[in-house]
């Protein structure tokens, strides 16, 4: 062999003869053929498989695109390629060129959520905050429209990398899409699938700007702020009850209850200062009052009891004044802890403020308005 053999054979090394994409990966989009310093034959195999395109790119311009089968590069089926590098027709020897493939299949189960609350007016609570997530799958239509606006001169580009700003399209969009919906927020679950198929509609001609198709999308949840939650079942409990207010006391002196006997130190444990213990105290106390019925009739012959006596104990704490509680209620208070027996107390026709302790049975029936409290002692 001779010494022009040789060189011949260490440069035709340098040609690529063989031109194919064999993706291993699951999210993949786009893959650039690595060219580098080698030339690529004329002649050369040029293997696009199932859900693939290849791309020729001569100096960042899209140039021939190629679809699934088995091709050998020659001039004639490089149109494009051959009109920018200025070849005549039959030229044969090796050039550069950029190749790219371009992963068609359908990505599915992407995901898209709200990463800050989305601001909407409700016609039943006013100005809300909503969430929302759900999941869309997509696929690359126009391989030269992504390889303009997304992939640039990247060689590599996942999902990941096109998500991000797939993700802002989807939520700028859809917020308009639930606003002009009118849909109240207590009704949003009942039209997942309408707001699903009005959202792909309005986002369909976003992602085909960037080349894609958007194949599917769904909304899976919206939800509305704790609070709102919490207040929306607060209204249930009362739809349950009746929505009366006498029924609402009731509830709230029953969930009180329950918490302070839930915690070992009272409501004092319970970081709720004498005051609002107090307060708390005449809440229950009344709600009792008002949720006992109607005593049966005494037997025949038989004297009738004296008439139940009606709120009139009046309390005094850090200078304010409580009240007024009935003998139950206030009874209620002191065994539970709330009121201590040295609070100072008066009812109509005592003659003054006094502790607790100091009324036997807490008896007294005379009317009329309370004295003021006695100072608030000096801290």
């Amino acid at each position: 062999m001779g010494l022009m053999d040789n060189i011949k054979k260490q440069l035709g090394s340098q040609f690529i003869e063989i031109i194919e994409w064999l993706d291993d990966t699951t999210d993949s989009l786009v893959w650039r053929f690595p060219v580098y310093n080698q030339e690529i034959k004329m002649g050369a195999q040029l293997i696009v498989r199932e859900n693939q395109v290849a791309l020729f790119v001569n100096e960042g311009k899209a140039a021939d695109l190629f679809t699934p089968g088995r091709y050998e590069i020659q001039t004639q089926n490089v149109p494009i390629l051959t009109t920018l590098r200025g070849w005549k027709y039959g030229f044969q020897s090796p050039f550069k060129a950029e190749v790219y493939f371009f992963n068609t299949r359908l990505f599915t189960d992407l995901k898209w959520g709200t990463t800050n609350p989305v601001m909407m007016r409700d016609t039943e609570f006013g100005m809300i905050r909503l969430r929302a997530f759900g999941t869309y799958a997509m696929r690359i239509a126009d391989a030269k429209t992504f390889f303009h606006n997304i992939v640039g001169t990247r060689g590599l580009t996942s999902t990941d990398e096109v998500t991000g700003q797939l993700r802002s399209t989807i939520l700028s969009r859809l917020s308009d899409a639930l606003a002009e919906s009118k849909i109240a927020a207590l009704d949003l679950a009942a039209h997942y699938d309408e707001l699903s198929v009005a959202g792909r509609g309005v986002l369909s001609p976003e992602f085909a700007g960037f080349g894609l198709e958007l194949s599917r999308f769904f909304i899976e949840n919206i939800s509305l702020p704790e609070e709102v939650e919490k207040a929306i079942d607060q209204r249930s409990k009362l739809g349950v009850l009746g929505d009366r207010m006498q029924q609402y006391t009731q509830m709230q002196a029953a969930e009180a209850i329950g918490t302070a006997a839930a915690n070992p130190g009272g409501l004092a444990g319970a970081g709720v200062g004498i005051g609002a213990g107090v307060a708390m105290g005449q809440m229950m106390g009344q709600a009792m009052a008002n949720s006992s019925g109607p005593a049966a009739p005494p037997p025949l012959g038989a004297a009738a009891p004296p008439p139940a006596a009606g709120p009139r104990w009046s309390l005094t704490v850090d200078g304010k004044t409580y009240g007024p509680y009935t003998d139950e209620a206030l009874r209620t208070m002191v065994a539970a802890g709330q009121v201590l027996p040295s609070t100072l107390a008066w009812s109509p026709g005592a003659a003054g403020w006094a502790p607790l302790s100091s009324y036997p049975g807490f008896g007294g029936n005379a009317a009329g308005a309370p004295p003021p409290p006695p100072p608030a002692p000096k801290g």
